[in-house]
């Protein structure tokens, strides 16, 4: 158990403690914008890895224990979750690493998916980690899939923050058309809900259906547990 408590404070760390801080605009200063991201990405890989390896031989402590008639529920909320996330992750968005640029375009780029939240890959993995954590009930998947949690729904502030930061009122500008929490922009009369179908169009949903009916077949197997 404390390698898992382990990967999982050094995941944590590299991001909140690295990523979106002053800390990340020195290296990037001193390193670039291109090898930084390629060294952080190689420690975050070794990372998950790290916590997939722990999680696999962490001991089993129940505290709940599993919540198996919560499947039937957990099952479309986690494919609500693959929407958010396989749609957020072929929308451009100037929330994505490499895409900041895109705020030049002003409160045109808030469309699709971002229309509701500006955040939904990441609103996506809090989703399906809350999902897993709840249903699972122990402690290792409390660790794990506490920590993804933790890390998506602050990950979704610490992007706010950088992109405020350095870009200033071009970011404000495109913040105020758009809204971290899915549909409160929506809902508080700044952005429209309508159009958002039409622009998302129906190949990025369907990639994530795919994607969705993958796992839902062949989890088992890769995953060496049953779904959810």
């Amino acid at each position: 158990m404390f390698s898992l408590i382990a990967a999982s404070v050094f995941f944590l760390l590299i991001h909140f403690g690295v990523s979106g801080t002053r800390l990340r605009d020195v290296l990037v200063a001193r390193m670039g914008a291109g090898p930084y991201q390629g060294v952080f990405a190689l420690v975050s890989i070794i990372g998950v890895l790290w916590i997939i390896h722990a999680y696999g031989r962490a001991p089993t402590v129940e505290l709940w224990g599993q919540l198996l008639g919560l499947r039937p529920l957990a099952f479309p909320v986690v494919f609500l979750a693959f929407l958010l996330a396989g749609i957020g992750l072929a929308t451009p968005s100037p929330t994505q690493a490499g895409r900041e640029s895109k705020l030049s375009q002003g409160t045109d780029i808030a469309r699709g998916i971002v229309r509701i939240t500006r955040h939904p890959f990441l609103w996506g993995v809090a989703l399906w980690a809350l999902v897993h954590l709840i249903v699972n009930g122990d402690l290792a998947s409390l660790i794990v899939f506490g920590s993804f949690f933790l890390l998506a729904v602050g990950g979704t502030a610490s992007i706010d923050a950088k992109r405020r930061r350095i870009f200033g009122e071009d970011w404000n500008r495109f913040a105020q058309t758009t809204s971290n929490v899915p549909f409160a922009a929506i809902l508080a009369g700044r952005n429209q809900l309508r159009g958002a179908v039409s622009e998302i169009g129906i190949v990025r949903p369907v990639i994530a259906a795919a994607a969705y009916a993958l796992i839902f077949v062949f989890h088992e197997r890769l995953f060496g547990a049953p779904l959810v």
